[in-house]
């Protein structure tokens, strides 16, 4: 499906942006929406490549705090924005049904002109699921729930109509429109060796923290196992920032270029930063429009 009016695609002839691979992790807790379009915004403005919003329902701290609906929220700001892509860092698969998750991220991509990267991942804050009273397995079956789920999304985007068995997801006759052309990417977040093979094997794009730099060659070995050509997947390094100094990630803002090229250098075909705090994001995102 073609762009949406309006929305800038780069073309072949184009010369990325340095920032073109660079991402933020927005907070969605404690925060409200009308903040969080504003920095989306902001974001764009500079020239940052991708926003990314937390699949989350609850926080971790104080459980009073708001906090906002990521695919509401991802949506809202699709309507308001034209050029930077947005994704889900990541969608909690024992959230939403897959069925009902390739339906959102179809329309998703019909609303924002093909913006959307679907992170996806295993969850794992019991606490929060127990408070809506949704089921939270072992880490096992949710891992072999999300290698099914993206079965079934890849399924779905087909348009139909799909029957497929499945100890899960099973599906029969399914229909679906619209269907995203092109599909979103699906990036897994895999902060454990089991996870980093698994989106290897089966994703688009890998995304971790700490464990990146630990992890890149079993991403890379598994890869190669399994008959996948490397520039073919994406990897996306996430990063913290802090911006008292001395802090992780304080670095970020003193020398942004330098340190995007570094993580580069790593094997990080795309950076994410997150800053740890929303009180964080402005100083991070002016830094960034002072390096331009």
């Amino acid at each position: 499906m073609p762009p949406t009016e309006g929305t800038a695609t780069p073309t072949a002839h184009e010369t990325p942006s340095p920032w073109d691979r660079l991402g933020i992790n927005i907070p969605s807790i404690g925060v409200d929406f009308g903040w969080w379009r504003r920095v989306a915004e902001r974001a764009e403005e500079i020239g940052i490549g991708s926003a990314w919003c937390w699949d989350h329902f609850v926080s971790r701290g104080t459980k009073s705090d708001p906090v906002l609906e990521m695919w509401t929220t991802l949506t809202a700001v699709a309507a308001t924005t034209r050029r930077i892509r947005l994704g889900s860092f990541v969608a909690n698969m024992m959230n939403r049904h897959p069925a009902l998750l390739a339906r959102m991220a179809a329309t998703f991509q019909e609303v924002s002109g093909g913006r959307l990267i679907l992170g996806l991942g295993i969850g794992g804050y019991r606490a929060e699921h127990a408070a809506y009273g949704m089921p939270f397995p072992d880490a096992a079956e949710r891992a072999a729930r999300l290698e099914e789920a993206v079965a079934v999304l890849r399924a779905l985007w087909t348009g139909g109509p799909v029957t497929r068995a499945s100890h899960f997801y099973p599906l029969e006759g399914a229909w679906a429109s619209p269907r995203p052309d092109p599909a979103p990417p699906i990036v897994v977040g895999g902060q454990t060796r089991t996870g980093t093979r698994l989106a290897a094997r089966i994703a688009d794009g890998w995304t971790a923290f700490d464990t990146f730099a630990r992890d890149l060659p079993l991403f890379e070995e598994t890869l190669s196992r399994v008959g996948r050509k490397r520039e073919g997947v994406s990897t996306y390094a996430a990063f913290r920032v802090d911006v008292e100094a001395g802090k992780e990630g304080e670095v970020w803002l003193t020398d942004p270029h330098g340190e995007l090229a570094r993580w580069r250098a790593r094997g990080a075909d795309h950076v994410i930063a997150n800053p740890r705090r929303s009180d964080q994001v402005d100083p991070s995102l002016e830094a960034l429009a002072r390096a331009r």
